[in-house]
């Protein structure tokens, strides 16, 4: 997972919105270490559950902004900072358990399942919708 995440780092411009499907174990934390380091992210890349959201700054002027709604039904006001974070185009917006947020996560994103197979592997099925998530998926190809 993390050399997947690191993949995908290196191809992000900012502006990117990625959606994260799986279960608890799935690994997408440790996608999103792989992520980070991919982006040139340098601080340890924690998991937000309890936080809610974390934000990683790279050398470039990009951000990683990384949320995670486990832990609430209704995001409240953190649906309006989400909102804000997914307008800005040097920041990649990364969201684990969307549910709570999916009436304002735009068209444009890529969707990201994660399964764990019986012999602990995992599965990546990755849904994109619009052109700039199209153009990440053909360069992750």
């Amino acid at each position: 997972m993390r050399e997947f995440g690191e993949r995908v780092g290196r191809v992000l411009r900012g502006g990117e919105v990625i959606e994260l499907v799986g279960d608890v174990g799935a690994g997408k934390t440790t996608f999103v270490r792989g992520l980070a380091a991919g982006m040139g992210v340098t601080e340890t890349v924690q998991s937000p559950s309890f936080t809610i959201n974390r934000v990683y700054e790279t050398g470039d002027g990009r951000r990683l902004v990384h949320y995670d709604f486990y832990r609430l039904n209704d995001a409240g006001i953190m649906a309006n900072e989400l909102g804000e974070a997914m307008l800005d185009d040097k920041a990649v917006v990364v969201i684990e358990w969307a549910d709570a947020v999916a009436n304002i996560l735009p068209d444009e994103r890529l969707t990201l399942t994660i399964q764990t197979n019986a012999d602990d592997t995992r599965t990546i099925d990755a849904v994109v919708s619009g052109e700039a998530s199209d153009e990440l998926k053909e360069q992750l190809q």
